[in-house]
């Protein structure tokens, strides 16, 4: 049997401000720099409205200014281009030492993919990849976007999974730089899906698959507002 890792759960009942999230990821990922030896994080939450850019993410995908967007626009250090965030969608960052997890971007994103897929196979539904392409489909559509960043193998970021979220937002960017192929959402397919069922399926299925043991944050292990 694979021994378990340690890792902390931090996860918000109510929607997040996208500079709160990312704050607490840098404070996880530089207690890791400092700590390499310490305990892993996995933040779930999901986010008040915004529009996030990838680090080389281009502007042309935006369907607005950016000098005056009508939701936060925020340009951030992961891969990826624009994707839009809000209420409905379950947002997991993983705060991982990738060196414990094969030490391979390319192979932790596969592995994200593979966490939605299996999920969604619990769920009797058929998630899929598409060649060349980063994320995850249902019947052609987008569910899971994913997008990720590290700094001497500490990541941030992780995967976006459209459950309830109002589609109307997508509309304002071209999202992932994808024109061609619609974004989709869990409801749309199974009527009776809520974030709030699937945040412990999704959680209990990203475990299994890294090998970790989540556990509440000790009285020294919280962040501020968490």
């Amino acid at each position: 049997m694979v021994p378990q890792l340690d890792a902390i759960l931090f996860e918000a009942h109510r929607p997040v401000p996208f500079e709160d999230a990312w704050t607490a990821q840098r404070q996880l990922q530089q207690r890791l720099l400092t700590s390499p030896d310490g305990p892993e994080a996995v933040l779930l939450l999901e986010h008040e409205p915004c529009y996030t850019l990838g680090r080389g993410a281009s502007e042309a995908f935006l369907r607005f200014d950016p000098a005056a967007p009508p939701l936060p626009l925020h340009r951030i250090d992961r891969g990826g281009e624009v994707t839009h965030h809000a209420p409905g969608q379950l947002v997991l960052y993983p705060v991982l030492n990738l060196q414990r997890h094969g030490a391979d971007l390319h192979l932790y994103l596969r592995r994200l993919e593979q966490v939605v897929i299996d999920l969604l196979a619990g769920l009797d539904l058929q998630g899929e990849r598409v060649a060349g392409l980063t994320g995850v489909w249902l019947d052609g559509r987008k569910l899971a976007a994913i997008g990720v960043g590290a700094r001497r193998w500490i990541s941030q970021h992780g995967l976006a999974l459209n459950v309830e979220i109002d589609l109307a937002g997508f509309a304002a960017v071209v999202p992932c730089g994808i024109a061609d192929r619609p974004v989709g959402r869990l409801v749309d397919a199974s009527p009776a899906l809520t974030t709030n069922a699937l945040r412990q399926p999704l959680l209990e299925t990203f475990a299994r698959h890294f090998q970790l043991n989540l556990r509440p944050p000790s009285a020294q292990e919280r962040l501020e507002g968490w």
